[in-house]
């Protein structure tokens, strides 16, 4: 956000327009009774992708706003959540075989980014920055998986391929999760992350 005038940066419209959209679209799905969005936990999602576009806000005020504003970790924190919710509301996971897979790749690597943002602002090595981005990475895209299966996955006609696809899942996800910690560890250190 800009003094003065009042005025907010680009960045902060960013943050904004994909917060609505993520926001919007959720609720579209959850209650607009369409069949792209049968049997696919949309309460579920309503009820917990919020979190996504909450957490670094609340963190950053919770801290007392003492740095700029990470508006940089916030977009690719809520972007993730925002193209899984595009997808189902085009219809693409079922209309196109590849859409979830390039999505564990690209969600991950765009999670994982996040992280790697925040990491790279402490100025720990790359050693450390690789090994946190790529842990966060591979224990998200777990704990992906187990809330996919108690969500929905248990109780649908999905249960019979479920292994296969989610073994698929989770290597896609670590491969996001790698590239983005490469990313962020080997960044030159006197390269800097937009963050306003």
């Amino acid at each position: 956000m800009r003094t003065g005038l009042g005025k907010y940066s680009a960045a902060f419209w960013l943050d904004i327009a994909v917060k609505a959209a993520l926001i919007c679209l959720l609720i579209f799905g959850a209650f607009s009774g369409l069949q792209q969005f049968e049997g696919k936990g949309f309460l579920w999602r309503l009820a917990t992708y919020p979190i996504a576009a909450l957490v670094i806000p609340l963190i950053w005020a919770l801290r007392g706003r003492r740095s700029a504003y990470p508006y940089a970790t916030d977009v690719l924190l809520t972007l993730p959540f925002l193209i899984d919710t595009l997808g189902n509301t085009l219809d693409l996971y079922d209309t196109i075989v590849w859409w979830d897979d390039v999505n564990h790749l690209v969600n991950w690597a765009l999670l994982s980014g996040a992280i790697g943002v925040l990491v790279r602002r402490t100025g720990l090595g790359s050693w450390e920055t690789l090994a946190l981005v790529v842990g966060f990475g591979a224990v998200t895209a777990i704990l992906w998986e187990i809330a996919e299966y108690l969500a929905f996955i248990r109780d649908s006609p999905e249960l019979a391929t479920a292994y296969i696809d989610t073994l698929g899942d989770l290597t896609l996800g670590l491969a996001g999760s790698c590239l983005a910690g490469l990313a962020a560890a080997l960044v030159p250190r006197r390269q800097r992350f937009p963050v306003t």
